[in-house]
């Protein structure tokens, strides 16, 4: 699988049409050593890259296809806070230490994205407009207005949109409420991505694309990573491959379910048509099974995202159910020209919270972010770092966790096309 990957190219998405150039990469070529060797190429692995090399350790980063290849380049650039439990039972759960920590991680996230943005002169359109946290139906606003509450406790700047509100935010008068988060944003996330991946070069890493991960093995003194074309030995082993995870590490594969999203967007819409959607630069998702999302990007580009057929898709009736939506929501948009679509896989774990595991000393993993990626996986990059940089477990703001496959791994299409079924019977009764 990993060599397949390596011959893939980037998908055809909006981003790579409007995101800067990558930086220069090549293959591993020949043996190499370092203190720290991350295999993968997104937020996290670009991420604790970073932040190792600003700290003065020698870090190499292998990406079995090219920088940005999976999730972290091709979702819908929604920069959000939190985990998906909220605070409440994050603490009941984990105790008021570890889950206070949790808590905090995920709230101060997406200022980490920005302030990197910032400190890096990262080109990747950004806006701190706040996230629409938005509801459907009565039951699903009786949970948001609890988020509103719980973080509005914590200090956060979370406030309730009510109806006539969220119209005014959206554009549209479908929701009945909606919690304005203005801790959250938007980026263009492969652009934000291949910036990440510079400013790691220009701190001292070393990036190799089209080098996949063949082999990892203890050896004298750390560990041997193998490749196609050449070997890393390192001290220490980062493994950052999130919902493109193989078989590199026993089980790990198995521990998340590879769900599809989808992504369509419109050619830039003229400006009377786009004034009144989303006028202040708000990002929008909806607390529903379709779990649509979406944004306009800094050209005025409508941006729509959801459910995806569980397959690589590209065809235009592949993205048919989003397109509809959309105009459903906001009807001037069946005006407008749809100029691109793509899907790729998010890794969902079974309690969805991202997962931390150290099966053995030298050797860790983060992944499974649960649509939260641009943030949190930014912010389990820097975790893993200074983690890796003698900071302990104490160092960890997640539990760390033994690696469990998933029983029945090999059915989870069928299991997503129950579960999806099974939630949107719910929303018809709720409504």
């Amino acid at each position: 699988m990993v060599e397949t990957l390596a011959r893939r190219p980037m998908p055809r998405s909006l981003y790579r049409q409007t995101a800067p150039p990558p930086p220069e990469t090549a293959a591993l070529a020949g043996d190499i050593t370092a203190q720290v060797v991350i295999v993968g190429g997104g937020f996290t692995g670009l991420s604790a890259a970073l932040h190792l090399a600003e700290a003065g350790v020698d870090t190499v980063v292998l990406e079995a296809s090219q920088i940005g290849w999976g999730a972290s380049g091709r979702n819908g650039g929604q920069v959000n806070p939190g985990l998906k439990w909220e605070p409440d039972e994050l603490e009941r759960t984990f105790g008021a230490d570890l889950g206070g920590r949790m808590v905090r991680l995920g709230d101060q996230a997406p200022a980490l994205v920005f302030d990197l943005i910032a400190r890096h002169g990262i080109d990747c359109a950004p806006r701190r407009g706040g996230t629409l946290r938005a509801a459907l139906s009565a039951r699903v606003a009786a949970d948001v207005r609890d988020f509103q509450r719980q973080w509005v406790g914590r200090g956060a700047d979370v406030v309730i949109a009510e109806r006539k509100e969220m119209a005014c935010l959206t554009g549209t008068g479908d929701y009945l409420l909606g919690a304005h988060d203005r801790r959250g944003g938007q980026v263009n996330p492969l652009a934000y991505c291949r910036g990440l991946a510079r400013a790691a070069q220009k701190a001292g890493a070393r990036l190799f694309t089209g080098t996949p991960a063949t082999r990892l093995a203890r050896s004298a003194g750390g560990w041997e990573l193998s490749t196609p074309t050449g070997l890393v030995r390192a001290e220490r082993v980062i493994l950052a491959t999130n919902g493109y995870s193989d078989d590199l590490w026993p089980g790990l594969r198995r521990s998340v379910v590879p769900v599809y999203s989808s992504i369509t967007a419109t050619e830039p819409l003229p400006p009377d048509l786009a004034a009144p959607i989303m006028p202040n630069g708000v990002v929008l998702y909806e607390m529903s099974s379709s779990y649509a999302y979406y944004r306009l990007d800094d050209a005025g580009r409508f941006i729509m995202g959801g459910r995806s057929l569980l397959r690589p898709a590209t065809a235009p009736e592949d993205f048919r159910a989003l397109v509809d939506h959309a105009t459903r929501l906001f009807p001037v948009l069946k005006a407008v020209e749809w100029t691109h679509r793509w899907n790729g896989q998010v890794a969902v774990t079974r309690d969805v919270l991202p997962h931390l595991h150290e099966p053995e000393p030298g050797l860790t993993i983060g992944l499974g972010y649960n649509g939260r990626g641009v943030a949190m996986a930014t912010a389990t990059g820097r975790m893993l770092a200074r983690h890796a940089t003698g900071g302990g477990r104490e160092a960890l703001d997640l539990p760390v966790t033994r690696i469990r496959p998933i029983l029945g791994h090999a059915a989870w299409p069928l299991a997503v096309k129950a579960r999806l079924k099974w939630d949107r019977l719910r929303e018809t009764f709720d409504r």
